[in-house]
């Protein structure tokens, strides 16, 4: 993403794209990033750099997150990038990840004064924030992402009941170890960002291609999802391919995601959560534009 940042917190976004690489595929079981997964990235970094110079930012800002904490080779996964591309990436820990997800998709919100829970459902991790009148008060960063769960739990295609039933009984466990004795704020209404909450909704308004500005402030409510669950987890991932709205890429990891996101509604009492496509992206943005440090 590039994007203006103004004095009110506003984030004006210039350029946006997305790609998805699966650098995390195979951490959980080898513990280190294959080499298909760097070049996929690096692939996708020297595209996006080629949208980045002609817009001359002042400031550019590179993090990375789960899959590249969870894995051996990760200190040398971010030297090849420093090496390759000249940028100055950013491990960040699952509290920072936290942090600036909940900042990106409540900034500017004209209800951020609400208890609000932002849930951001990544490969390797699942990040949770709740915070009343504009301050954290719950956060916690879980091994539950869509790859990683994939890996552990989905060996059919199509998944059998048996092991969606495993893969939403750890989720669930998880959930309750990091709430148990926390007290958490019951949130009056909930936010979820990254792939999966934005396939959902472009799958249930049969998006094709892809628009944010539908997607964002779209309203799913567990019923619906519950049915696009039922759908996606019937057939097979070629099958996947084919839906509207959803991204290929996406196809092998869909189910784990909804899966997690469910386990997560129902820990918190949701009925609906609102899709936003203000995400840690816009976090990072809102921080180095409140702390400048010269250009990378």
């Amino acid at each position: 993403m590039v994007a203006d940042v103004t004095a009110d917190e506003e984030v004006l976004e210039l350029a946006r794209e997305t790609r998805v690489t699966r650098l995390g595929r195979g951490v959980d079981l080898t513990g280190k990033l294959s080499d298909d997964g760097i070049e996929a990235v690096c692939a996708a970094v020297a595209d996006y750099m080629a949208t980045i110079h002609p817009l001359a930012p002042d400031h550019v800002v590179a993090i990375a997150t789960s899959a590249v904490r969870d894995s051996a080779n990760g200190e040398a996964f971010l030297a090849e990038m420093r090496e390759r591309f000249a940028l100055s990436p950013r491990l960040i820990d699952g509290e920072t990840e936290a942090r600036l997800t909940f900042a990106g998709a409540t900034a500017g919100r004209p209800d951020r004064d609400a208890c609000i829970l932002v849930a951001d459902i990544g490969g390797g991790s699942t990040e949770l924030v709740a915070g009343c009148d504009r301050r954290v008060e719950f956060w916690t960063s879980m091994q539950a992402g869509v790859v990683r769960q994939t890996e552990r739990h989905v060996s059919h295609d199509p998944p059998r009941q048996a092991e969606l039933e495993e893969l939403a009984d750890e989720v669930r466990g998880m959930i309750v170890d990091e709430i148990a004795g926390s007290s958490p704020p019951q949130p009056d209404l909930g936010i979820a960002v990254a792939g999966t909450p934005t396939s959902l909704a472009a799958i249930e308004l049969g998006i094709e291609p892809y628009d944010p500005t539908l997607v964002h402030g779209h309203r799913l409510t567990m019923a619906s999802i519950q049915r696009t669950l039922s759908k996606l987890a019937s057939v097979p991932i070629a099958e996947r391919f084919r839906l509207p709205g959803l991204q290929p890429e996406r196809a092998p990891t869909i189910v784990a995601g909804v899966v997690i996101l469910i386990q997560v509604m129902r820990a918190f009492g949701l009925e609906e959560i609102e899709v936003s496509e203000h995400d840690i992206l816009h976090g990072a943005a809102l921080e180095r534009a409140a702390n400048p440090a010269p250009a990378a």
